[in-house]
């Protein structure tokens, strides 16, 4: 440190800190930071009396200085410490380390002018342990975990990737084979793996294997291979890893409430380690995809869908939890079955249902009060009921309900750009709904709330929709056994007339299936449906694939390839006779939930409004390319869903702004969103790992 032009060494002030250690960077190495010098007036040095006075003013000259030169040059810090800040999984326990990163990372945006480009850039290692790796800096995680803990918690494990320094501070030389690996090489080596193995059931047991163990890797191959690895994870196969959820239980992950709970609740939620949770995805698995009552094996759900959070949103793995809510089951087999893991007894119903399930609500916000609470696969009879209760005063929504609607919404509106129509063509379509349940009505309604946007009468938009059961068309000859969604959409005429019917008689532009009914959707259905209408839009939306209403060969054969296709589920490309290619895109809530999970988390939304689930939706079509239109998708590339999800969070913040729902953000920081968002986004990348310790004087 300078005093005026008297240097006086830190031990003066009796710091007793190992000669390796550097307070700045925690590094064992030599580090230029610390031998730089600072000055320090008579005044600022008067006020100093403690270790931690020292230690602050010291940071504070840090950060201005940091400042002052990242101002001048584009030095690589700036860029990493904010990329590192979104990475962190725990805030750093020392105040004025995250006060400097926070400041170096919110620094003015430098330039490049007079600095050498060697400087500039630098690439990654060519050999050694650090080959295909870089030595860039990235902000340090503190972790109170040394030797085995560290290996057997997921959220800091890198396996045989640790580095021959750290393997020395956080004590595990010895513990981990000699050779050093690299994120490059361990990703190689399991995806050979994951290719050998032709049984996709045994693919997901791998997949879930490496996350149980390492976090980063895992959410790494997410990433730069979603097209591979979300059919893996996710739909299709995620229905046949609910099923056997018992038989292939190793590892806790999330959280179970039971009646068993009840006024426990509120402690429980402190039971779970990570202290800023920011999504929860909770199911009470009644209606897991199109398999029904699965109860607590429904847990496979919600880790299904924050992987997805995680990988596709850029929400860092610590802060997401899932959870089942356990009332048991009315699954005969899972009662019999004695591996079950749940509550062998049949589910609560009334009071006792929708108390649980409010404790659980203002239990979780207690502790973490701005959390998003999405609903999963809740049956029919109580999801829109749970939404319709908590919509308005908390942060939630139903991805069922409101997630499957604007995916769909976007499909459609996609659909119509390929049929050369604009989106205020959506109140002159017919729509046909196959399945007038949760999903069903979901759908209708976002489709509704659109119309409505574009200018049409709330009578002009429910005339264009014809919602069918198994018991045919919703007429108003039943209107006390409908809930009263359904009886918003219930027709005058013609209730209980069949789909061939309501296709032949009222020609319907579109058909939508929600009904878990494979093959519900026949040839001579789909054949006379395309004498009527010149490009039919051709939604079968049920999971799994075997769920699926029709296939996508089954489309475009019936319609002579003329159809607009999109599925729940993934299908193929299909090649007709006269040698077309047409590539089916799958219409899955993949698309929008993390990218509006994401922006309502970021600005500290209050609700998530119906207006934010049009703006994700129009956002989402409007990222279809005219070259996917024109090869038949109506979706993007699954393997752009990042970038998908940082365009609907940026639309769906500016809607929070726009309508002062941004508890977090205000028009000042609406310049430069799309920076602001991506520096958030979780990048799963190796950072350093430090030991917390404390240091007495």
């Amino acid at each position: 440190i300078y005093y005026h032009k008297q240097v006086v060494p830190l031990q003066a002030y009796r710091l007793r800190l190992p000669s390796w250690y550097c307070w700045y960077c925690a590094s064992r190495r030599y580090c230029s930071v610390r031998d730089a010098g600072y000055r320090i007036d008579k005044f600022q040095l008067s006020l100093i009396s403690t270790q931690t006075q020292l230690i602050m003013l010291i940071s504070t000259m840090l950060r201005s200085d940091l400042s002052r030169r990242l101002a001048q040059s584009k030095g690589g810090i700036g860029r990493a410490s904010s990329r590192a800040q979104s990475l962190t999984p725990h805030q750093h326990s020392n105040g004025w380390l995250t006060s400097s990163l926070q400041s170096m990372s919110t620094a003015p945006s430098p330039t490049n002018e007079g600095i050498p480009e060697e400087f500039i850039e630098e690439g990654d290692e060519t050999e050694g342990e650090w080959m295909g790796c870089t030595r860039k800096f990235l902000a340090p995680i503190s972790t109170t975990s040394r030797g085995a803990d560290i290996l057997n918690n997921p959220l800091f494990n890198k396996g045989t990737a640790f580095k021959g320094g750290e393997r020395d501070r956080l004590r595990i030389r010895g513990l981990l084979p000699p050779r050093r690996a690299n994120m490059k090489i361990q990703k190689e080596r399991i995806l050979k793996e994951i290719r050998g193995e032709p049984s996709m059931i045994r693919k997901n047991i791998i997949l879930e294997d490496l996350h149980d163990r390492n976090e980063t890797i895992y959410h790494r191959l997410l990433v730069d291979h979603m097209e591979e690895m979300a059919p893996i994870i996710y739909t299709p196969t995620v229905g046949q890893a609910c099923k056997e959820f018992g038989m292939r239980y190793r590892r806790p992950r999330g959280m179970y409430f039971c009646e068993e709970d009840r006024g426990h609740m509120a402690a429980m939620v402190y039971n779970w380690p990570q202290k800023d949770v920011h999504v929860i995805v909770v199911t009470d698995g009644s209606r897991i995809l199109g398999l029904g009552d699965l109860g607590a094996n429904g847990m496979g759900i919600p880790i299904g869908k924050l992987s997805l959070y995680c990988a596709a949103g850029g929400i860092a793995p610590h802060r997401v939890m899932p959870v089942v809510l356990d009332v048991g089951t009315d699954n005969e087999e899972l009662l019999s079955d004695k591996f079950y893991l749940g509550v062998q007894k049949p589910r609560l119903r009334g009071s006792k249902y929708y108390h649980l399930v409010d404790e659980f609500i203002q239990a979780v916000r207690h502790r973490w009060p701005d959390v998003l609470i999405q609903f999963e696969d809740f049956s029919s009879d109580k999801a829109q009921v749970i939404l319709n209760k908590y919509r308005d005063n908390i942060l939630c929504f139903n991805d069922d309900i409101q997630g499957t609607g604007a995916t769909t919404l976007a499909g459609v509106l996609g659909g119509l750009r390929a049929k050369g129509q604009q989106p205020e063509a959506l109140g002159d379509q017919r729509i046909l709904i196959a399945g007038a349940g949760s999903a069903g009505i979901g759908v209708a309604q976002v489709l509704y709330q659109a119309m409505l946007e574009h200018g049409r009468s709330e009578e002009e938009a429910k005339n264009c929709f014809f919602i069918a059961d198994e018991k045919g068309l919703l007429g108003k000859d039943r209107i006390k056994q409908l809930s009263k969604e359904q009886a918003m959409f219930a027709r005058d005429d013609d209730g209980g007339l069949s789909l061939l019917d309501i296709v032949n008689k009222y020609k319907p532009t579109m058909i939508l299936g929600m009904t878990a009914v494979g093959g519900l959707f026949t040839e001579q259905l789909i054949r006379d449906m395309a004498k009527h209408c010149e490009k039919p839009i051709i939604f079968p939306l049920s999971n799994p694939t075997t769920k699926a209403e029709c296939t996508a060969e089954q489309a475009f054969e019936w319609t002579d390839g003329r159809c607009i296709f999109a599925s729940g589920s993934p299908f193929d490309p299909v090649e007709m006779e006269d040698g077309r290619i047409f590539y089916p895109t799958q219409c899955n809530n993949m698309y929008v939930f993390p990218g509006i999970g994401l922006g309502v988390t970021l600005c500290g939304a209050k609700t998530v409004s119906d207006r934010m689930l049009y703006v994700a939706a129009e956002a989402l079509a409007n990222y279809v390319t005219e070259n996917e239109l024109a090869q038949g998708k109506v979706f993007p590339n699954i393997n752009s869903i990042r970038d998908v999800s940082k365009t609907i969070a940026i639309a769906v913040i500016e809607e929070a702004i726009r309508t002062g729902q941004a508890s977090k953000l205000s028009t000042a920081d609406m310049d430069d969103l799309d920076g602001f968002v991506t520096k958030k986004m979780y990048d799963p990348v190796y950072v350093p790992l430090i030991e917390k310790r404390e240091v007495t004087i």
